[in-house]
């Protein structure tokens, strides 16, 4: 199956050595390129890709902003890409929905690697910006705690079971691997996802992570 990509970033010279490495695998196709946040979220409607590779600062719309719109309207998944690698531009891009985040200076294979994680549905965070956030976490109690409840109201309408996956999600662990450790069929880990995204009202399994952290589950 070919993965269909938008790619938005409003440096040609950039746009154009993104493009060169998307092409040069055979499962990757560039559906089409925006140079500002506002031709993203229009080509985003016309072409529906599978996965919107998105700048955060871009002129006429923000990246995060055009992140919000594609996100809210289910255009596709979004992978952020940015020099920054911890700001409120990765948390900003989160609360957007983006289902992926990696650092401009991350290796071709890099690349062509999350853009498939995310177009499998299973979001990612580079390696460098996972470490901080979980001792941004770390460092601060559990906002459920904090407040003396115990999270969510929706938090209590999951199973046992989806409290378990959504643990691992907090780990960063991909569906394989909580497969593994919960003892169960990848397919019923993938049932299980998709049913606390829908029951938390959230866009992917990034923003469940992020929950999961803040939340202590």
């Amino acid at each position: 199956m070919t993965i269909r990509v938008l790619v938005a970033e409003d440096q040609s010279a950039v746009r154009a050595g993104l493009v060169l490495i998307l092409r040069s695998a055979p499962d990757i196709e560039v559906a089409g390129e925006a140079a500002d946040g506002l031709a993203a979220v229009a080509l985003a409607r016309e072409l529906r890709p599978d996965v919107v590779l998105m700048d955060v600062q871009m002129p006429r719309l923000d990246g995060v902003s055009a992140t919000r719109q594609v996100v809210a309207e289910g255009l596709a998944d979004v992978l952020v890409l940015t020099t920054f690698d911890l700001d409120e531009y990765v948390f900003g891009a989160l609360r957007a929905g983006a289902a992926g985040f990696l650092l401009k200076n991350a290796e071709a294979g890099e690349l062509l690697a999350a853009v498939r994680t995310v177009a499998r549905g299973e979001g990612m965070i580079a390696p460098a910006v996972t470490r901080r956030l979980i001792a941004e976490f770390a460092a601060r109690p559990p906002m459920g705690a904090a407040a003396g409840t115990a999270g969510p109201p929706a938090l209590a309408t999951l199973t046992r079971r989806e409290r378990e996956v959504l643990s691992c999600l907090g780990e960063g662990l991909p569906n394989a691997l909580i497969a593994v450790r919960l003892d169960m069929a990848e397919a019923t880990v993938k049932t299980h996802v998709s049913r606390l995204l829908g029951k938390l009202g959230l866009h992917n399994r990034v923003q469940a992570a992020v929950l999961a952290r803040e939340w202590g589950v």
